[in-house]
């Protein structure tokens, strides 16, 4: 999904998962996830799949704004089921596993939906409607042979509502979060601050001015990764500022680690990134986008994390602010849930007749 790059990275796991077990991996994707999974993955086979690329405005009426685009939605939706079709019997697929694409279903194969998104947050004046679209969305997910929910199923979970508020689709299992970062213990500190920057545009390009300009007020050593894995440029601002364009895996991993706090959207992947490293941040909200405005009042409102609205965004005051939240807790990532959900959709491939299609 081209909704930022965290519908990417946390298929990673998954990938090289798989990989790992013996499956050939054929990485379907467009726009930024395409470019930086092919960094990743520059092996492996790719096909370009376009999808619903939503128009985002440059303020906080995205709701509005989304609805606006809902026929476009739904035409995205069929075109993606057709294409899916012509893309199994072309290269001879045996199981998709796809991530947030409400078409890419059939009854051929076995078809692995992944979302933490069962409950979708509905803005104000909308949320008498939760319950409905609930309905809608459940329905859609158990077209699909299993849902992999990317979280903890018990009260420690990090999406709280989004997955937790109502029952379960009859096809939903936890797989525990997803990320593609590991706890190391000899990575030395280089930097006070490190800024990710993610999400669609013309949101990104706005916090990352915001955030350039208030990182020129501070005297902290700082990075700044913008999130555009299709550029590899590196420039130094000053003698404190560094940009670059984007870093793979391993080098993201190691400067989260090397940074004493991290500044964010609070994308969802994002949050599981940051609970596998055990990490403090600064969280400034995408305006208007309700999931990550719940998940960083839910995140404030326990004590974890520092949040900030974009708009009125002070960085010295966040700094300030930020010593007294605690920050995610260092616990063990639970990858052995998404290798008991990998191996039983290789079982399951394996005692599928050759000739069933």
């Amino acid at each position: 999904m081209n909704w930022g790059l965290g519908h990417a990275t946390r298929c990673i796991p998954i990938i090289k998962g798989l990989t790992d077990q013996g499956a050939e991996v054929i990485i379907a994707a467009d726009g930024r996830p395409y470019d930086l999974l092919k960094r990743e993955f520059p092996t492996h086979t790719f096909v370009r799949f376009p999808g619903f690329l939503a128009t985002y405005p440059p303020d906080d009426r995205i709701v509005s704004t989304i609805i606006r685009q809902i026929p476009k939605l739904v035409r995205s939706f069929f075109r993606e089921h057709r294409e899916l079709k012509k893309i199994i019997h072309s290269l001879k697929i045996d199981a998709v596993i796809s991530d947030n694409r409400f078409g890419l279903f059939t009854k051929k194969i076995p078809c692995i939906y992944i979302s933490h998104q069962i409950s979708i947050m509905m803005p104000k004046g909308l949320q008498w409607a939760s319950y409905i679209v609930y309905h809608l969305n459940k329905g859609l997910i158990e077209r699909y042979s299993e849902c992999w929910i990317p979280d903890y199923a018990d009260e420690n979970n990090l999406s709280g509502k989004l997955s937790h508020r109502y029952s379960p689709p009859k096809n939903a299992r936890y797989i525990g979060p997803l990320t593609r970062f590991k706890q190391k213990s000899n990575v030395q500190k280089e930097y006070d601050i490190l800024a990710l920057l993610s999400g669609p545009e013309p949101q990104r390009t706005i916090l990352e001015n915001i955030l350039l300009e208030e990182l020129k007020k501070v005297r902290c050593k700082s990075l700044v990764v913008r999130g555009i894995p299709e550029k590899t440029q590196r420039i130094k601002l000053s003698e404190s500022i560094s940009v670059i364009s984007s870093l793979d895996s391993e080098g993201l991993n190691n400067a989260i680690l090397a940074s004493d706090i991290v500044i964010s959207r609070p994308g969802y992947s994002t949050l599981m990134d940051l609970d596998a490293l055990g990490k403090n941040a600064i969280l400034i909200p995408t305006p208007g986008q309700t999931e990550q405005v719940y998940l960083a009042a839910r995140l404030k409102d326990t004590g974890t994390f520092c949040v900030s609205d974009q708009e009125n965004f002070s960085l010295s005051n966040a700094l300030d602010e930020a010593h007294r939240y605690r920050g995610y807790p260092p616990r063990e990532s639970h990858t052995s849930s998404l290798g008991v959900s990998i191996e039983r959709l290789l079982r399951q491939i394996k005692s599928i007749p050759e000739d069933s299609e």
